[in-house]
């Protein structure tokens, strides 16, 4: 019985784990499946600011924290007493478990980014964030490229 109960926290955390890792390269240097063949409007300016920012984890990360919480806590307050008061535990260890196991996929989730205030060449003045990518830090008064498709744009060097 408690080899059971080892084997399905290990595999929440391990699921934990992988939905944390779900692209390579989250960079603006890197691009998805879909990403590929698309027609991108190309425009070049110069970045006037660049601010670090902090990009919090998305929804899902935070669903599939909760959920493994939530059944590890209920697995070990079930542990507690016998009877009603094992069934009230385990409820109290789901809840406990849920809100830590929330709270810690957000935190996990968190990345650095870079919000970039950009001059295009005709004038105009756009905003992008994207994740901070160490090895391709911009600066004011930088050439760069911004790639736009539909609602979404990356920005690279030019």
């Amino acid at each position: 019985m408690k080899y059971t109960h080892l084997t399905v926290s290990g595999m929440i955390i391990l699921a934990l784990g992988l939905a944390g890792c779900s692209s390579p390269n989250p960079y603006g240097d890197a691009y998805g499946a879909a990403d590929t063949r698309t027609i991108q409007e190309v425009y070049y300016g110069t970045v006037i600011k660049a601010e670090p920012v902090t990009i919090d984890a998305n929804d899902s990360s935070n669903v599939i924290g909760t959920i493994a919480g939530a059944a590890i806590g209920g697995i070990l307050g079930s542990k507690i007493g016998g009877g009603s008061g094992s069934d009230i535990a385990a409820i109290g260890g789901g809840l406990l478990g849920g809100y830590a196991g929330s709270e810690a996929a957000g935190e996990l989730g968190k990345r650095n980014g870079v919000n970039l205030t950009i001059r295009l060449e005709d004038g105009r003045v756009i905003s992008i964030v994207q994740e901070a990518n160490p090895d391709m830090l911009f600066r004011v008064g930088e050439r760069v490229q911004v790639n736009v498709d539909g609602n979404t744009a990356r920005v690279v060097p030019a």
